[in-house]
């Protein structure tokens, strides 16, 4: 939730701010702002999105060598310009200005307290606190750097911030404890001449492609001749600084009209990308997981998945795999709700946490509540390489789905599946339940599965006809069984996402257990239809919604054979795939979302009220 971006430089760094913003507009974009420092202090701040604030900085000439930006997504107070980032403490001979990702959760205390100092709250915002907080320490004659580091000592929930003040203007200072921040180095790595702080690598791009990914409660200070960084106990601390591997390309649309068409487009090389390790090979090897993968999964007898959103489903269909195919006992647990009860930790549990970003506060946090129950056997599959969570799990698998901007996960969701099924496969091994020659079927059918997708993706003329109808329609069911539940769970997910139409996803099964009431003419019933055990059940369901007048739209295999009529729409796929059915299953549901938001005229990429890194509980 919420990007930063923060530059200091010898040149104007106004564009690098508004384009970096751009960049990280996916995480929010309620309003933007920045703060300036050339000569004297300048805010310039905007309700909307990022072109309102360029509009606004232009009209303004803004110009200046040294600044911070932010762009929100809002938790605390309403969406207005005077909520908007950056937040500001002034006195006469010192300015402080701030931009902070996350929430402050003792804001009301540091409010009470810095209100009896005589500080004026202008906003509704918790950020402002920090402001003031900070202000106050650099009133005291502290620097910045030692300002910020005692101000977050004070500081309870999670944060990202950048600050600037008027008394060191070639100066940025930012921090971080459970929300991602970075630091950009200038010039090739050297570090001298101009350096800068984002939330995101694609923020940078343009102007560096060496980063260092700052650790849990680090303070770092940036210069025209380098930067700093102590660690969460004031001491000097050393990150290594890494070359990015994101290509400029990656984060463009290309000839695609919006980021989620092309990510669904581009999950086939995307998915080919994940399995390139197991492509060519004749077998799997649980060193594909990390060097102690063998020894942890080899006394694991059971699985514990904590997710949230859309990879709490790919956690439902691992379910579905570990338990049918290797054997193991699996649980899925909705990572805000799992510490927040009483569980049971039993002893050679495999803990997997699923995140795209790497830092969704609440799967954060539940994988911290499971270490502090003893469950240290823990694996993170995940989009980003130096991210949380992967920083703090033992075992790890990366999906390599390249940057997903879109809000509405697609792309990241295909890989988690792949990544899931290798370690279906590699856990089966280990455990006795796979055997060499059903291996191999397994592999060839992994090798297959981004031809395959391509060929699902030819549905898109057909689905962009259903979307049609569905725009003017304001609720839908979605139909599946067995692993196809929840893969009509993920359908309705994104349906409700970008369209803002009501969706529901049922187990077919549970029809007559409620919600065939809801069954009119008006009321579009999506169905999965793999022709797996399932399929006879699932065809006398779909009867039941026709016998109440329900119109059917079924996405079947070809060898299904469930014939189209009156109130019953088909678009046959490809033959069944097996196990990897729920991958394949999934593709035209994501474009029958995308198209209906087209009919509707939503924003698809940015959808209302919606961010797509949720890094705050």
């Amino acid at each position: 939730m919420c990007g930063i971006v923060g530059a200091v430089s010898g040149r104007n760094v106004v564009p690098i701010l508004i384009e970096g913003l751009r960049k990280l507009e996916y995480r929010g974009y309620d309003s933007a702002g920045m703060a300036l420092m050339s000569g004297a202090m300048e805010r310039v701040r905007s309700v909307g999105r990022v072109s309102e604030l360029e509009a606004r900085a232009k009209a303004v000439g803004a110009d200046a060598p040294t600044g911070i930006a932010h762009t929100r997504w809002a938790t605390h107070g309403g969406v207005t310009e005077a909520n908007a980032h950056p937040h500001a403490s002034i006195s006469v001979g010192a300015e402080i200005s701030i931009v902070h990702n996350g929430i402050i959760e003792n804001h009301e205390s540091l409010r009470t307290r810095l209100k009896a100092l005589g500080y004026e709250f202008l906003s509704q915002t918790d950020t402002e606190v920090v402001a003031h907080l900070i202000h106050a320490y650099v009133t005291e004659g502290m620097k910045l750097f030692d300002a910020v580091q005692r101000a977050v000592r004070e500081l309870d929930g999670a944060y990202a911030i950048a600050a600037i003040s008027s008394r060191e203007p070639h100066t940025v200072v930012g921090s971080r404890r459970g929300s991602p921040l970075l630091l950009g180095v200038g010039n090739a790595g050297s570090g001298s001449g101009e350096n800068f702080l984002a939330s995101d690598t694609s923020a940078l791009l343009q102007v560096t492609r060496y980063v260092a990914y700052l650790e849990e409660g680090d303070v770092a200070e940036i210069r025209l001749d380098g930067y700093t960084i102590h660690d969460r106990d004031g001491l000097p601390a050393a990150r290594p600084i890494v070359e990015s591997q994101l290509s400029a390309d990656s984060i463009e649309l290309g000839n695609y009209d919006h980021y989620m068409q092309k990510e669904i487009f581009e999950q086939p090389g995307a998915i080919a990308n994940t399995l390139e390790m197991v492509a060519s090979a004749s077998a799997v090897s649980p060193g594909l997981f990390g060097a102690d993968a063998g020894e942890v999964f080899a006394r694991t007898e059971r699985v514990l998945i904590l997710a949230c959103g859309t990879s709490y489903h790919s956690g439902l269909i691992a379910k579905y795999w570990f338990e049918g195919v290797a054997k193991l006992p699996t649980s899925v647990e909705i990572a805000s709700e799992f510490r927040y009860r009483e569980p049971v930790a039993l002893p050679n549990t495999l803990v997997i946490t699923i995140s795209q970003s790497g830092e969704t506060a609440d799967t954060l946090a539940a994988l911290q509540f499971a270490k502090s129950l003893g469950l240290d056997d823990t694996l993170t599959i995940c989009n980003v390489p130096e991210s949380a969570l992967i920083r703090q799990s033992k075992l790890r698998f990366l999906t390599r789905a390249g940057p997903e901007i879109g809000v509405a996960s697609t792309k990241a969701f295909t890989t988690q599946l792949a990544s899931l099924f290798v370690l279906t496969m590699v856990l089966a091994k280990l455990h006795g339940e796979l055997q060499p020659a059903r291996e191999r079927e397994l592999l060839a059918q992994l090798r297959h599965l981004p031809a395959a997708m391509n060929r699902v993706l030819e549905c898109e003329p057909a689905v962009r006809h259903w979307a049609n109808r569905f725009a003017t329609k304001e609720h839908a069911l979605f139909l599946g069984r067995g692993v196809h539940f929840p893969i009509a769970m993920e359908g309705a997910l994104k349906l409700k996402e970008v369209t803002y139409i009501h969706a529901e996803a049922y187990a077919a099964g549970e029809l007559k257990h409620g919600p065939l009431a809801l069954v009119d003419s008006q009321m579009p019933v999506v169905v999965i239809a793999p022709n797996d055990t399932l399929i006879e059940k699932l065809k006398s369901n779909l009867q039941e919604v026709r016998a109440r007048g329900g119109e059917l739209f079924v996405f079947a295999d070809r060898d299904t054979l469930i014939e189209p009529s009156d109130g019953v729409n088909i678009i046959n796929l490809v033959d069944h795939a097996g196990l990897l059915s729920p991958i394949l299953h999934v593709v035209p549901l994501q474009l029958l979302a995308y198209h209906a938001a087209l009919a509707r005229g939503t924003d698809v990429d940015k959808p209302r009220n919606l961010a797509k890194s949720v890094t705050v509980e």
